[in-house]
């Protein structure tokens, strides 16, 4: 086999062997497998590989033997065309190219800009201009609340987006394409408030729910995390829909449609009911192993694009401040199950330390992804094509 040594940078650290054999520093693994650097961490990326830091010196990662040889055995058995095209469906292959948004090396970038340090200054209308290439974010009146028939926030964006459903606005030019996007994304605050939307998105947010200024800068820190993951279901929702020619509005309605499952944004829920069980927050390690013995999982920890963390999670949390007893339940799944909290967890966090209403969690996140939404709905139109997969027939 025919090993591709890594390049070497000025002031890398290099690797020397580790004591545990079934795991192995990245210059063995990089031998092992025989790929480049970066082909490996696209398998960490990918939740094909696990990783942890080593104890002598965190800096490093340290490779999972066992499934650095499953790796080896796949690539030496090769892969059908069929196998491939099944493995887009669940974390797989890469289904289609994006400009957009990258997730590798442990890093989420919008644009190839870092998306934590974006976070630590930038309001969600800053993170928009990114996202969609656009012209900085337009002054917008304010916006009321749209006549609504109630229910959550997540129903009542779908209502306000389905309002707007009969505007056909992809033949205008870019500019005023972004100004209805720009318009969309304060409808869609305002409904998710059933409050009008006057200023920026964090802003109208934290006055509809009564938070103070460090409430509103979570608020805006988290409405940046959240902007875009990638192409998740409810962002293949939306680029399917654009994909047959169908308005902006309608496009976002799929969204948000695909982020109301509770596989999707009902995590938020999931863990808001987790942490409110008995004992989880007086004893969260008996309540962990409790819930681990009746074989159930623990919500809102674990990430398969994350190894080793989700960052948004842990940039959130790290604004948010100290609080021993969410330290306490993650150290306890961190113990128990080997799992680290990802951004829902972090939004729940949210939610409990600046007194805001239930449910805002959910209403965050997706007001923020409205504006990921929006730049893959802007991409797939340029693209051009009808996304149509196919199925393999398994019936009789």
């Amino acid at each position: 086999m025919t090993v591709r040594h890594p390049r070497r940078y000025e002031g890398e650290v290099t690797d020397t062997p580790t004591a545990n054999p079934d795991w192995l520093p990245i210059d063995a693994a990089l031998a092992r497998l025989g790929v480049a650097r970066q082909t490996l961490y696209a398998y960490v990326s990918r939740g094909l590989l696990r990783t942890r830091s080593d104890p002598a010196d965190p800096r490093r990662s340290l490779y999972d033997r066992h499934g650095l040889d499953a790796l080896v055995e796949r690539r030496r058995r090769g892969r059908a065309r069929t196998a491939v095209a099944a493995s887009t469906i669940d974390f797989g292959e890469p289904v289609l190219a994006s400009r957009i948004t990258r997730i590798a090396d442990h890093r989420l970038t919008y644009r190839g800009v870092d998306a934590v340090a974006l976070s630590q200054h930038a309001t969600l209308e800053e993170a928009a201009t990114l996202l969609w290439e656009s012209a900085p974010f337009p002054d917008l009146p304010p916006i009321e609340a749209p006549t609504l028939e109630g229910g959550t926030a997540i129903q009542r964006c779908m209502q306000a987006a389905a309002s707007m459903a009969g505007q056909a606005i992809w033949a205008r030019s870019p500019e005023a394409l972004h100004m209805d996007a720009a318009r969309l994304l304060r409808t869609l605050t305002a409904a998710a408030t059933a409050a009008p939307a006057t200023g920026p998105v964090h802003q109208s947010l934290a006055s509809a729910w009564n938070a103070d200024a460090a409430g509103a800068d979570l608020i805006r820190r988290a409405l940046v995390l959240s902007a875009d993951h990638e192409l998740n279901a409810s962002t293949f929702a939306v680029r399917v829909v654009a994909s047959t020619g169908a308005a902006l509005p309608n496009c976002l309605l799929a969204g948000l449609a695909a982020l109301s499952g509770p596989l999707h944004g009902g995590a938020t829920e999931r863990v808001r009911a987790f942490v409110s069980e008995p004992g989880v927050r007086t004893d969260p390690r008996a309540a962990v192993a409790a819930r681990i013995g009746r074989g159930e999982t623990v919500p809102g920890w674990g990430h398969r694009l994350y190894p080793e963390g989700d960052p948004r999670a842990v940039a959130l949390l790290a604004a948010i401040g100290p609080d021993p007893a969410w330290a306490a339940l993650s150290r306890a799944v961190l113990e128990l199950v080997g799992q680290r909290p990802t951004i829902d967890v972090a939004l729940i966090a949210l939610e409990q330390a600046a007194g805001l209403p239930a449910g805002a969690a959910l209403a965050i996140f997706a007001v923020g992804r409205s504006v990921g939404w929006i730049a893959h709905a802007l991409e797939q139109r340029r693209d051009g094509r009808l996304i149509r997969p196919r199925a393999s027939y398994a019936g009789p």
